[in-house]
């Protein structure tokens, strides 16, 4: 059921080898085939993330003064992935969540990260290898379809997703692929914007995207762009609804925690 974790807030803001008709897209990015999925919605989405792909984190950073960090950790300690697990980070833009997996697995684990964005890809593999971190070496990234998964069933023992499935169209078959590839008895956390149904945290929530998270876009060149997510949020599930879908996808247990004041939420579900 819906859970409530409070935080002090001040400012918001792969696996058997892909299939054979895989190609390289970069020295380090494989292709699984379309990562777009879903038509010219998620075309425009796509377009919009590789657009503002450049200055993600640094907008990451300055919007959330540094806490989605530690919003991050929390998510990949929900996921209970540890040492030698084979993991992903769905929809992993510039890889903020596949590198603190790596740290969880190690040397002796493996990382998937697969989004739908090459332009988030190409700058998460120039993340993996400027900071030269020798876990980071287990790691690798994928341009591919979260609504079309290029790993067999039962393949990973954690999973994660940042900042993702709110943006994906079809929502249930993104939910049942996730299940589907994961290992029975593991776990996805995935982490987002938070639909609250207080009207004070809406409230709250919009007024920091009108004054804050949007001026700050424009300095970037990039307010169309996050004008967005006002009505991304206001078309996402509550976590109520986020809990109602994880077990209608077949998950056995889950909890969904508001974070960040109410802000931000994370899904736990256990296959």
């Amino acid at each position: 059921m819906a859970s409530s974790l409070h935080i002090s807030f001040l400012s918001f803001s792969s696996a058997p080898s892909l299939p054979a008709t895989s190609r390289s897209t970069s020295r380090h990015i494989r292709c699984s085939g379309s990562g777009g999925g879903g038509g010219s919605s998620s075309t425009e989405r796509q377009q919009l993330f590789s657009r503002i792909a450049p200055v993600y984190d640094q907008l990451n950073d300055l919007l959330s003064l540094g806490q989605h960090r530690v919003w991050k950790r929390m998510a990949v300690s929900w996921s209970a992935a540890k040492s030698g697990d084979r993991v992903l980070d769905l929809c992993c833009g510039s890889g903020d969540l596949a590198f603190l997996l790596s740290e969880k697995v190690g040397v002796d684990g493996k990382v998937f990260g697969l989004d739908f964005s090459n332009e988030q890809l190409l700058r998460a593999s120039s993340r993996q290898y400027s900071l030269a971190k020798s876990c980071y070496n287990n790691i690798e990234w994928i341009e591919g379809d979260a609504l079309n998964l290029p790993f067999t069933d039962s393949f990973f023992d954690a999973i994660t997703c940042g900042y993702g499935l709110r943006n994906v169209v079809d929502k249930p078959k993104a939910m049942r692929e996730v299940f589907r590839v994961l290992k029975p008895g593991s776990t996805v956390s995935i982490l987002d914007f938070n639909k609250s149904t207080q009207p004070i945290t809406v409230s709250f929530q919009e007024w920091m995207i009108d004054n804050v998270v949007v001026p700050a876009a424009r300095v970037y060149g990039l307010e169309e762009e996050y004008e967005y997510l006002k009505s991304s949020i206001q078309n996402f599930l509550t976590g109520k609804e986020l809990e109602d879908l994880a077990l209608y996808s077949g998950f056995s247990v889950v909890d969904h925690y508001e974070i960040a004041g109410g802000l931000m939420g994370n899904l736990v579900a256990k296959r």
